[in-house]
C-alpha cells in the first residue's frame, strides 16, 4: 500500500498520471488560504492544500509590521500569496506581505468606486505631500490636495507645513488607484467637501429659521463671510453683518473669529443657509435718542453720495443725510462735484428722528473753531482720526445754528 493514500492508492501507472493531471498546482500569483505550521527565526511554514507545505521567508514576515506579524501563530488560518511553484531549493515560496497588499488593493479599488472616506494616520512626508498609511499599503496625497497647505506657500513653508503633518490622523478619499506602478493617490480636500456636504444634507434637516448657533469664520470675501456652523458653513451677507455699512468683512471680522448667528433662511432645495450676525446685536437706532442730540457736532465718513445729498455714517453706526441745500454755500449742482464715498467730514445735527431712522446733519453750520475742536478730540484718540486731507470743508460762511432749507429724503 503506497504511503499516505490507505486503501485508495493508485495501484497502476495510469491511476497515477491521472491523479498528477487533475492534481491543483500552484500558480505564481495565485492566492492560497492555508494553516500555519510551524514559526522560526528562518521564516513560516504553511499547509496550503499542495504537495508541499509553503514556506514564507523571516523578512517577509517582518514586512507585515508587529501587529500582523504578532497574528501569524501557529494553527491560525493565513492568507498567502504563491511567489514561486518551485524554487532552487525546491520550495513552495509564498508571501504573507503581498497577499495582504493585494487584499488592500481591492479595498482601495472599492473605496474609489463608492466614495467612501476613511481616517488614516500620516506616517511620512515628502517634496510633494505626505505619506498615509493604508493596511500594508501606502498612500500619497499631494500638497494641492491637503487643506492646510496654501497655494501661496513657498518650498521651505510648505515642507514645514508637511512635517507638522506627520503622526496626525486625517480624513482622506481614495482618488486613484493603480497596482501595476504601485500608486495609490488620496485626497483630503475632497474628503472634507464630502463631509461638508454630507453635514450640509444634516443640518438642513435639524436647522430652523430663527434658531441661535455658534460658528467659527472660515473664509471672507467681498459679498460676506462663511462661518462654519457644524461641518457646513452658512454664509452672512456683508448687509448682515453689523448695523454699519462694511467695504469688507475684514473691517469687523477675521477668519477663525467664533461669533454667534441668527438663522435668517434655511433653503433646502438649494442646500443654502443664510445668517445674520447683526440681528443678535442691539439696533444702533435704539441707542440713538441717547447719544446724539439737535445741534450737537460730529464727526462722520461719506458712505453714498445721490441726487439730493450724501449720506454719512457716525460711530454708533447709523447713518445721517446731509442734503445738498447743507452740503456748501452756495449748494452744489452736484453733490458728487464736492463729496465722495470715503471722505470725512464733521457735521452738525439738525434734527433726530429715531423712529422713522432719520438724522438730518449739515457741513455748512459747522463753524471752524468747532471744526478745529472736533479734530483735536479725534487726535486724542489713536487710530480714530481722519487724515487732514480727508476732511471735507464746506465753502462759504456758516451760521452757528439753524434748521434745514428744505425737507431732506432718505432710502
Amino acid at each position: 500500500m503506497s504511503e499516505g493514500y490507505g486503501e485508495d492508492a493508485p495501484e497502476t501507472m495510469e491511476q497515477w498520471l491521472a491523479i498528477d493531471h487533475t492534481y491543483d498546482r500552484p500558480k505564481r500569483g495565485e492566492i492560497r488560504r492555508g494553516i500555519v505550521l510551524r514559526v522560526d527565526e528562518d521564516g513560516v511554514m504553511i499547509d496550503v492544500g499542495a504537495k508541499t507545505d509553503g514556506f514564507v521567508p523571516a523578512n517577509d514576515l517582518e514586512r507585515l509590521g508587529p501587529e500582523a506579524a504578532a497574528e501569524v501563530v501557529v494553527g491560525a488560518e493565513v492568507v498567502a500569496r504563491v511567489l514561486n511553484p518551485r524554487d532552487r531549493e525546491g520550495r513552495l515560496l509564498l508571501s504573507l506581505y503581498q497577499a495582504l497588499s493585494e487584499k488592500d488593493w481591492d479595498r482601495a479599488e472599492q473605496m474609489l468606486q463608492s466614495g467612501d472616506i476613511l481616517e488614516s494616520q500620516v506616517i511620512g512626508d515628502n517634496r510633494g505631500g505626505v505619506i498615509v498609511r493604508f493596511g500594508q499599503l501606502r498612500g500619497f496625497v499631494p500638497a494641492s490636495h491637503l487643506l492646510q497647505v496654501p497655494r501661496s506657500a513657498g518650498t521651505a513653508e510648505r515642507e514645514q507645513i508637511f512635517r507638522e503633518y506627520v503622526g496626525k490622523t486625517i480624513s482622506v478619499k481614495v482618488i486613484e488607484v493603480n497596482r501595476e506602478r504601485n500608486r495609490l493617490i488620496m485626497s483630503q480636500r475632497l474628503a472634507q467637501q464630502s463631509l461638508r456636504r454630507e453635514n450640509m444634507e444634516q443640518l438642513l434637516d435639524e436647522l430652523q429659521e430663527g434658531q441661535v448657533i455658534r460658528g467659527k469664520v472660515r473664509a471672507l470675501r467681498d459679498f460676506g463671510a462663511f462661518v462654519d456652523v457644524g461641518g457646513a458653513d452658512g454664509l452672512v451677507h456683508i448687509s448682515e453683518i453689523a448695523w454699519q455699512r462694511l467695504k469688507h468683512p475684514s473691517e469687523v471680522l477675521r477668519v477663525g473669529d467664533e461669533v454667534d448667528a441668527y438663522v435668517l433662511r434655511v433653503d433646502r432645495e438649494r442646500k443654502r443657509i443664510s445668517l445674520s450676525i447683526k440681528r443678535l446685536l442691539p439696533d444702533p437706532w435704539d441707542l440713538v435718542d441717547d447719544h446724539y442730540y439737535e445741534g450737537q457736532v460730529v464727526a462722520g465718513t461719506v458712505t453714498n453720495v445721490v441726487d439730493f445729498g450724501a449720506f454719512v455714517s457716525l460711530d454708533l453706526g447709523v447713518e445721517g443725510l446731509v442734503h445738498t441745500s447743507e452740503i456748501a454755500d452756495p449748494p452744489p449742482a452736484n453733490p458728487q462735484d464736492v463729496l465722495h464715498r470715503g471722505d470725512q467730514v464733521v457735521a452738525r445735527i439738525l434734527s433726530v428722528d429715531s423712529a422713522n431712522q432719520r438724522i438730518s446733519l449739515s457741513l455748512v453750520r459747522v463753524d471752524p473753531s468747532e471744526r478745529e475742536e472736533v479734530l483735536a478730540r479725534l487726535h486724542s484718540k489713536p487710530g480714530l482720526e481722519p487724515s487732514p486731507s480727508q476732511i471735507t470743508q464746506p465753502r462759504g460762511e456758516a451760521p452757528e445754528t439753524g434748521q434745514p432749507q428744505d425737507e431732506e429724503a432718505q432710502s
